[in-house]
């Protein structure tokens, strides 16, 4: 057969059953297909009824929730399932520029219920909210999804009869006690605990499993082999409660690089960075260290978990130290070869506020 005689929605099916023929728990792989395939034919559904493109729909729809089916983490599934698909439907190289960005922004949209967007990303919302209420026939609806599930039903001219349940939200106290955990120090205690296991670059131990996890491409062991002190302040960052996703949007790279750090740390709603040369600056522990040509020639070309500091002497948590593939604890010069420092808030909840334009290279 010629590879005409397929249609392009044919090979993220493909893509999909791959990832659910791997699942080893039958209720999580019945729960994806229903959710990803029912997503899909509601969004086609819906498409023919707006005059859109049904199989771009369709995609969309198949793929919405792909970063959390393929790496069981739920956090940011919405902008994390964009940056996941981003790489897929660019090497496949059957879409159009335009068609790729309509396919991610409407995933990275898809949770943004009460904001209106183009009307691919609304189509995405109503069929998301629609598969989840005809799957859970019976259940009260959150009244966040209400009125998109009574208006798509509306539109489809099927009948509806639920009731809406209210929003649950986190009281003053709960939200001031977690405020106050100090995540910087838990950020320090992670890294050195791991840091001093000595964890090694290879698919065999189970922490580098760990930290390549968020990771969502099937080679990424390979992949970032010889390169995983990014990644490995990442997962130290995640474990102490500083939960980020795996990509800042519209960034230089995914925070598995060291650039990453960089550029978000930078952002003016962010602002956490403090150049080394800012002689008034003092690195205290639990502050991430940004190298400046410590390894190559390249900038910012290496990081780790700062655990002290004293005079000329600074102590770090290291992820591949010294491009050695093994995690180590390491002193380096304090005024050496480094870049910067990011002091993470301990209040920081991530949150982004931009227009999000998905890179397509």
């Amino acid at each position: 057969m010629s590879p005409g005689m397929y249609n392009r929605l044919d090979n993220l099916r493909v893509i999909v059953d791959e990832m659910l023929l791997k699942m080893t728990d039958a209720t999580l792989a019945r729960n994806a297909y229903v959710q990803l395939y029912g997503a899909s034919g509601f969004a086609a559904m819906l498409a023919a009824k707006r005059g859109l493109n049904q199989e771009i729909a369709a995609i969309a729809g198949l793929m919405h929730d792909y970063y959390a089916f393929k790496t069981g983490i739920t956090e940011f599934n919405d902008q994390n399932s964009a940056e996941a698909v981003r790489p897929i439907v660019r090497d496949l190289g059957i879409f159009t520029n335009d068609e790729r960005k309509t396919i991610l922004c409407a995933i990275f949209h898809q949770t943004e219920l009460g904001s209106i967007h183009d009307d691919y990303d609304e189509l995405i919302k109503d069929a998301v909210v629609v598969q989840r209420y005809f799957y859970n026939v019976g259940k009260k609806v959150p009244s966040k999804e209400a009125w998109r599930v009574k208006n798509a039903l509306r539109e489809l001219a099927l009948p509806y009869d639920f009731e809406a349940t209210d929003e649950v939200f986190e009281n003053n106290e709960t939200s001031s006690k977690r405020n106050q955990v100090d995540k910087r120090r838990m950020l320090a205690d992670v890294a050195e605990k791991l840091a001093s296991l000595g964890i090694e670059g290879i698919p065999a131990d189970h922490n580098y499993r760990d930290i390549c996890r968020y990771w969502p491409e099937d080679k990424i062991y390979q992949g970032i082999k010889g390169s995983w002190c990014a990644a490995f302040v990442y997962h130290c960052c995640r474990k102490a409660g500083f939960l980020l996703p795996i990509r800042y949007p519209n960034g230089m790279c995914r925070f598995a690089g060291v650039g990453a750090w960089q550029e978000w740390a930078k952002l003016p709603d962010v602002n956490f960075f403090h150049s080394a040369s800012d002689k008034g600056f003092t690195p205290l522990r639990g502050d991430i260290v940004i190298y400046e040509k410590l390894l190559t020639d390249e900038p910012h070309d290496h990081i780790g978990v700062v655990l002290s500091c004293e005079q000329e002497d600074l102590f770090v948590a290291e992820g591949n130290m010294d491009n050695k593939n093994k995690s180590s604890l390491v002193h380096r010069n304090r005024w050496g070869k480094i870049s910067g420092y990011i002091r993470i808030d301990n209040g920081y909840h991530y949150k982004f506020c931009g227009e999000y334009n998905p890179r397509l290279d």
